[in-house]
């Protein structure tokens, strides 16, 4: 047997494709030129009777064609940015949560990110064991809320009854982050469980790229939720004894204030607001015991990229923003590239406005003071 006759079947197959995609394979025949016979239709076989693909000079020019980005590897622009918008809105809301807590407390409460995760597992428990998926969301809130004012009690009061302006708060709030999910761990397992989907099948053609329904659900409650506090926040008595406490708690003490209700209202609202994007981002991953610690630090990057320590709202642009990069850099570089390309834009933002972007300090959105003079 000749060595052309022996590798004559030899078969190679292609790589796995994206979830749910077939895996095909081919069978060439590697003959020499010579073996090969011609057939009718411009195509080859050659003697082991494998058909070879006809000449380039034979095929059909309708199969010419430019390839459109998708199919070169490179997702067009309106794809990656609608796709980031819609997880810089899990981020913005995260970053909301830990904006509303300092803007009350004026400390950053480290565990955040597991407020999120409580809710997330607690869902996705109760939904796998036959409750109704709206009936395990309020309940995993509960819990959030729960789980949140109890930070406040343990890790942050008593910090701040000792000395306000001691930063004790940094490694009890971390403590309590490690609490919450060693616990969670040891309650539901180190590994992930299935998270119920709220939405599915539907999905939202705009200019050549695709909205799922899950992604407009993200995207118009966070801008819902943003707008309510914004609203909350400069209208209504919360809002006013929040900078009051923040300010000078003593005097806000002397005015009438409850100071220790204000903060826990605060933190309560921090924690449904990480609760509603954990369910927002939970059909899109599964429900893990460590899912805080990643959407946590991407949280506090969006909050300090907008300035969401001095507006609360400004962590939902920094949110956004934060998105579109993270989504842009995997799509433009590589997967990898979304991981450590938040970090860069943050460097970079802060070198350029220190407080955030969005910030009342940044000069292009400073509010403006018109000189009345006389005459």
């Amino acid at each position: 047997m000749s060595l052309a006759s022996a590798i004559s079947g030899l078969s190679l197959s292609t790589r796995y494709f994206g979830t749910g995609a077939a895996c095909q394979s081919w069978t060439f025949g590697m003959k020499p030129r010579g073996d090969m016979e011609p057939r009718p239709d411009g195509s080859r076989m050659n003697r082991g009777g494998y058909p070879t693909e006809a000449s380039p000079a034979r095929r059909s020019s309708r199969l010419r064609r430019r390839r459109r980005p998708e199919e070169r590897g490179k997702p067009p622009v309106l794809q990656f940015v609608l796709s980031g918008v819609a997880i810089g809105s899990i981020y913005g809301l995260i970053g909301m949560a830990l904006a509303i807590s300092f803007y009350v407390t004026r400390i950053i409460n480290f565990a955040q990110g597991e407020l999120m995760m409580v809710t997330v597992m607690v869902t996705a428990e109760l939904a796998s064991s036959g409750y109704p998926v709206w009936l395990a969301a309020l309940a995993g809130l509960a819990c959030s809320c729960i789980v949140g004012i109890l930070s406040y009690v343990i890790a942050v009061r008593p910090i701040l009854l000792s000395n306000r302006f001691s930063f004790g708060w940094l490694v009890s709030t971390l403590g309590f982050a490690v609490i919450v999910e060693n616990a969670a761990a040891y309650i539901w397992g180190p590994t992930s469980q299935a998270f119920p989907p709220i939405l599915n099948g539907i999905s939202l053609p705009i200019g050549g790229a695709v909205l799922t329904a899950q992604q407009l659900l993200a995207i118009v409650t966070a801008a819902v939720l943003a707008a309510g506090f914004e609203i909350v926040r400069r209208y209504t008595l919360f809002g006013k004894l929040g900078m009051a406490t923040a300010a000078d708690p003593e005097m806000a003490s002397a005015i009438g204030a409850n100071t220790t209700i204000v903060a826990i209202v605060a933190f309560a609202i921090s924690a449904i607001y990480a609760g509603i994007a954990g369910l927002l981002i939970g059909p899109s991953t599964f429900a893990n015991p460590y899912l805080g610690d990643t959407f946590g630090t991407y949280g506090f990057i969006a909050m300090m990229i907008g300035g969401g320590t001095e507006r609360p709202i400004a962590a939902m642009f920094g949110g956004l923003l934060l998105g579109v990069c993270a989504e842009g850099a995997n799509a433009l570089i590589n997967s990898q590239a979304s991981d450590w390309f938040p970090f860069i834009v943050l460097v970079l933002i802060l070198i350029v406005s220190p407080k955030g972007l969005f910030s009342t300090s940044n000069p292009l959105f400073r509010p403006r003071r018109v000189a009345v003079t006389r005459g």
